[in-house]
């Protein structure tokens, strides 16, 4: 396989997994309703950093150590699907009583730089307690590295291609919901949003604390 099938064999997978509605898009989208295009990117760019940081991982073959561990499997798994529970908790107590995440809910200038770098945090620390993400590159990434080619390097080239996808379809996300902000910027339509995101991630939550492998 050369370098070229195989990094445009990958994008084509990778591809059609970005776009299929998850607990990224979820997050990024409510984000971009909420708070506007600055978070949602910072929001989007933790995901993104995550997702390259399992890439790297899974290049050195740290995953594939995690994926053959039972136990530091289920460590992580469980510190994730806390972590999901935990958001989607405080996502819907905004939307039952009433007000915005408390992010939000400051003042205007108390939404700069510290409010976008959370943002950011929230975004990596999803995607960085999804073993399955992990799981993922494991076992797609040694499809797609030639056999010829250096496997860190072309590792961490194919989580880049599938980083640039995402932003690609995070910035389509962002943008179109900056449209429509300001169709929706009402506080019942952030309660919904709330209330829509909060249930994901619980649901998310769930299904990871109780799923196997």
């Amino acid at each position: 396989m050369s370098w070229l099938a195989a990094l445009l064999g990958f994008a084509a997978v990778a591809g059609v997994l970005t776009i299929i509605p998850g607990l990224d898009t979820a997050l990024v989208l409510r984000t971009a309703l909420v708070q506007g295009r600055r978070h949602a990117f910072a929001t989007a760019l933790g995901i993104n950093t995550g997702a390259l940081i399992w890439g790297a991982a899974a290049a050195a073959g740290i995953s594939a150590l995690l994926t053959a561990s039972t136990i530091a499997y289920l460590i992580v798994r469980l510190a994730g699907a806390a972590y999901l529970v935990w958001l989607g908790s405080r996502f819907l107590q905004s939307a039952l009583i009433g007000r915005a995440h408390h992010d939000e809910s400051r003042s205007s200038r108390d939404t700069g730089s510290t409010s976008v770098w959370r943002c950011g945090q929230r975004g990596l620390l999803t995607n960085l307690l999804n073993p399955k993400i992990g799981a993922f590159y494991v076992a797609v990434l040694p499809q797609f590295i030639p056999s010829q080619a250096p496997h860190m390097i072309f590792g961490l080239l194919l989580a880049a291609v599938h980083d640039l996808e995402g932003m690609v379809w995070f910035s389509m996300l962002i943008y179109g919901a900056h449209w429509a902000r300001r169709l929706l910027n009402r506080r019942s339509t952030r309660r919904v949003m709330d209330a829509s995101t909060g249930g994901v991630l619980i649901g998310f939550g769930v299904k990871l604390g109780l799923s196997s492998r």
